[in-house]
């Protein structure tokens, strides 16, 4: 009799494991996957490239249900300015305390909370963490394809600086700034691959 129940048992056991979604992890590839930001101000914009420095999706089944995405914020690059010295201060500019501060916060991160489908695209929840602050974050990944092998999609996410507390340059918190104001939005274009 007891036999009998401890084989029942491990059926049922079995059984279980069976029809539960299989959990799967993708490292996201930080040679292809893309990052283009596009800044802009009242007289013009300023566009240029991050690196990603590491990721990962969490999968149950089809479904990603987490992960994180970190960004390198000392691999970024203009690309509209020409001239060495003029996009050399940029970049010094951009990553000084005005801005996004890179000795202090040389990471940003993405960390994944939810999904779900929208029509064809898939719409994330999650929570963006730049220069030290932490907010939520949605948005919809276009181009959304998902294989045993690989995983591939494309997104514009659009940020509030203000929102981590960079107000330089904003004419929301600064009067009397004229054409010298920056939008407070900033936009990244992002194409991401990631693999088993």
């Amino acid at each position: 009799m007891k036999t009998l129940l401890l084989s029942l048992v491990v059926l049922s056991a079995n059984a279980f494991a069976q029809n539960k979604p299989m959990v799967t992890t993708y490292t996201v590839d930080t040679e292809k996957t893309q990052i283009t930001y596009v800044g802009k101000k009242i007289t013009g914009q300023h566009t240029g490239t991050m690196k990603v420095k590491n990721g990962n999706l969490v999968f149950t089944g089809p479904e990603l249900t987490g992960g994180e995405i970190v960004v390198d914020m000392n691999s970024m690059t203009v690309t509209d300015l020409t001239d060495a010295e003029t996009a050399g201060k940029f970049l010094g500019h951009m990553k000084s305390a005005d801005f996004f501060d890179t000795a202090k916060h040389p990471e940003s991160k993405l960390v994944i909370k939810s999904t779900k489908m929208a029509g064809k695209d898939l719409e994330v929840t999650g929570d963006l963490t730049m220069i030290g602050k932490t907010q939520p974050v949605t948005f919809k990944v276009t181009n959304w394809k998902w294989t045993d092998k690989e995983v591939t999609g494309s997104t514009k996410l659009a940020i509030d600086r203000t929102k981590y507390g960079l107000q330089y340059g904003s004419s929301s918190f600064i009067k009397g700034l004229g054409d010298k104001a920056i939008h407070n939005e900033f936009t990244l274009d992002i194409n991401l691959r990631a693999t088993r």
